[in-house]
């Protein structure tokens, strides 16, 4: 508790400004543009209606004995748990859905919150993220990087068959599409043969076509790129490209900080990020008995944090959401005019085919045997 409280006030001291500064420039938010002189309530609107995942303490020990509180742990979990929600927002309610206090919500609303509830039965909650960092090489209790934090939700996912999403986390700085889309396209727990069988079909019939069974759609993508954007400091040379991921409509935002201080990045105002911030320790919430879950405290009602781009910790992991297949195909066509243009030293690759050199992909399935965590 020390610790947390230390760290919140490091955070309020060199980071939080209460108010946005007078200025044309437009502010970007996940790929939605504001502009402050003409509709600053629409922009904060816009940034309240994002979960918000904070340190919470006593809630059931980890693993039966462990810790009761994430706090100075668990910040990069949470950042991790808000880029995720923003997908199942994107999903189930749409980009434009808003959340107004006291206002009631949809039902998906209130069970996307229940995935994140601090219980270990809740398919993404700090007790699921925690117990399958184990299984990467962190123990409980232990600080997550960002790659740490994709690959523990890319393994989750694959218990969650409400969202049925298809968890994507880039290797080697390098997106392959055709990897994606052989994976969002891949039927649920095939034989290989079935497998096959249904890809010669599409090819031959049209992707939309359900064909015997074995392909139900585009499974909607969560695309996790983990980056090194400089050795001690972030490269001046990545600024430019880094903004544009903000712009784009795909957008979920990054991932990343300051060492062992984790941020949830969700936009820029000039050469400021704009950041959620989970240095703040609360009590545990539980649902209802109807299902419901009191959200106030899953909101932030305040200004937002801002930093300089530049104080940006060079470890961070870029996060898209692609519901549809023309989703995706919009973004590639994105990354090739802003990011991979004129850039002498570049972001990330964008690949059509799978490296030769590189093991073969086979799209993640879930494990036959059910595990108690790690």
């Amino acid at each position: 508790s020390v610790l947390s409280r230390y760290e919140n006030q490091i955070t309020i001291l060199s980071d939080y400004l209460e108010e946005f500064p007078e200025t044309d420039e437009p502010v970007w938010i996940l790929g939605r543009q504001h502009h402050l002189n003409t509709d600053k309530s629409k922009l904060l609107l816009d940034i309240s209606a994002r979960l918000w995942f904070t340190y919470r303490r006593k809630f059931s020990p980890i693993g039966g004995t462990g810790p009761s509180s994430d706090a100075g742990w668990g910040c990069m979990l949470r950042c991790g748990q808000m880029m995720l929600a923003q997908a199942l927002i994107c999903r189930h309610l749409g980009r434009d859905w808003q959340w107004e206090k006291q206002k009631k919500q949809p039902e998906e609303y209130h069970r996307i919150l229940r995935c994140f509830l601090d219980r270990k039965d809740c398919c993404y909650s700090i007790h699921q993220m925690a117990q399958m960092g184990v299984g990467e090489g962190k123990s409980i209790g232990e600080w997550f990087g960002p790659n740490t934090v994709a690959q523990v939700l890319k393994k989750l996912a694959l218990f969650d068959e409400w969202n049925s999403l298809a968890v994507y986390v880039s290797m080697d700085n390098t997106v392959v599409i055709e990897d994606i889309k052989k994976m969002c396209w891949s039927p649920p727990q095939s034989s290989s043969a079935a497998h096959s069988s249904a890809h010669l079909h599409r090819s031959a019939l049209g992707r939309n076509k359900n064909m015997a069974g074995f392909c139900t759609g585009w499974k909607p993508l969560l695309l996790i790129i983990p980056l090194r954007l400089g050795i001690n400091h972030i490269n001046p040379v990545y600024i430019d490209a880094f903004k544009e991921c903000f712009k784009m409509p795909q957008s979920l935002g990054a991932l990343g900080g300051k060492p062992n201080n984790a941020y949830y990045f969700i936009g820029f105002l000039g050469n400021e990020l704009i950041y959620l911030d989970p240095h703040t320790t609360q009590s545990f919430v539980d649902s209802e008995e109807n299902g419901t879950v009191d959200d106030q405290s899953f909101h932030c009602q305040q200004a937002p944090h801002r930093m300089k781009i530049m104080n940006l910790d060079p470890s961070v992991a870029l996060g898209f959401f692609c519901k549809e297949e023309c989703d995706f195909d919009n973004w590639c066509s994105l990354v090739q005019k802003e990011i991979l243009k004129q850039q002498s030293l570049r972001m990330f690759e964008l690949v059509q085919k799978h490296p030769p050199h590189w093991p073969p992909f086979i799209p993640p399935t879930k494990p036959e045997v059910t595990t108690t965590g790690a």
